[in-house]
Formats: structure tokens, C-alpha cells, sequence
């Protein structure tokens, strides 16, 4: 089912995960939380991103550069959690920040991707408001194409975590539990590019 304004309340916590720990590859060996945008590091307008969106408590994954992420970037309140494994791929990071998770008595959690600017706090929260369970699977949809941020509730982590292995994140998963997940269009308030190439950095400035 697509849904634009959900109007049931959300469960007591969402809390954001942001993973921020890519290294940039086809960047140059760039870590992505550590490009600039609009004069500070990427990663602290995510962060930003999903506290202006109602996530309370936001978790960060750091990989690429987190010495230099610690020292630069400005993330009060965030939860710093170190992927050693993150050149990996995406379904580490994924791993490590819902392991972060487990006992903060969040009910859900909100993933986000440090490279995707044009995201912001209005498809946070129209997605948030789609936990309404520890049960929950929603994810933002853009002209029918499923994007991000998505949204996990609790009861579904520890599957997510098995099945999420090298860059392909959640998306064994989401495939998996297509006919259980809620789409939220967010194509009207938000873009969902990446920035992947030395192309892309145009959209940084």
C-alpha cells in the first residue's frame, strides 16, 4: 500500500541510524561523511537531518576516516559506533548500527545514507510516522522506486542483520518482505540522488 501523510501514531522511539562510513572509492578514496556541504562535513548535515525529523536518538556508523569524522565533525548527542569492517560493504555498516541498538529500547529503527543531500527532515518524518509497531517495514518511494530512508521495526533487526552482506544492505530483505512493507511517497518533498562520482560533487556546491 502507498500512503503519503500516515496519521496513526508512531511507536515511543524511532531512533535514526545514519550509515556514514563509505570510503569513497570512485570518489578518490573520499570518505563520504567527510565531503563539505554548504562549509561543514556531509555527516553532520544527516545527522541534522534525522533529528529535525523526530528521531530523538540518532546512531551514526562510522568507517572511512572515523579518526578524522571524531575530530572535524560536530554530532552532539550522537551515537558514534565504529564499523571496522566496513570496507565490507554497506550490509556491515548496516549490521553494526542495529547491533548498536539492541537494549536502547527503540522500537524501530530509520536508516538513512550519509551521500543522499537531497533527503531531508520532511521524508524523515512522513517515514517515522509509518512505525507504528515493533513490527513495522516502510520505506520512502520515488516515482514507484523504493529509496530511502527505511524504516525497521525492532522485531525484524536480528533477520535484517542476517541477511544483510556485502553492499547490498537491506534489500535481500525488503525483496523478501515486499507484500509487508509499507511505501511512503516522499518523491514530492525530497530527491533521492547519490553521491557516488566526481560528477556528483556538483550538487555539493
Amino acid at each position: 500500500m502507498t500512503t503519503n501523510e500516515p496519521t496513526v501514531p508512531p511507536v515511543a522511539e524511532v531512533a535514526g541510524l545514519l550509515l556514514a562510513a563509505g570510503g569513497g572509492r570512485r570518489l578518490g578514496g573520499r570518505p563520504k561523511a567527510l565531503l563539505t556541504y554548504r562549509g561543514r562535513p556531509l555527516v553532520e548535515h544527516a545527522a541534522r537531518v534525522l533529528r529535525e525529523g523526530g528521531c530523538a536518538r540518532v546512531h551514526v556508523v562510522l568507517g572511512a576516516g572515523a579518526d578524522t569524522v571524531r575530530e572535524v565533525a560536530s554530532l552532539p548527542g550522537c551515537v558514534l559506533v565504529d564499523n571496522p569492517a566496513w570496507e565490507e560493504g554497506m550490509g556491515s555498516s548496516l549490521r553494526a548500527g542495529l547491533a548498536s541498538l539492541a537494549g536502547t529500547g527503540a522500537g524501530a529503527a530509520l536508516v538513512t545514507l550519509v551521500d543522499q543531500p537531497g533527503i531531508g527532515p520532511a521524508a524523515v518524518a512522513r517515514v517515522r510516522a509509518a512505525g507504528t509497531s515493533p513490527h513495522a517495514l516502510a520505506a520512502a518511494v520515488y516515482g514507484g522506486e523504493r529509496g530511502h530512508p527505511v524504516l525497521f521495526g525492532a522485531d525484524r533487526w536480528a533477520d535484517i542483520a542476517a541477511s544483510a552482506v556485502g553492499d547490498r544492505g537491506a534489500r535481500a530483505y525488503l525483496a523478501a518482505h515486499a507484500g509487508e512493507l509499507t511505501a511512503v511517497e516522499c518523491g514530492d518533498v525530497a530527491e533521492a540522488y547519490d553521491i557516488d562520482t566526481e560528477a556528483d560533487l556538483t550538487r555539493l556546491e
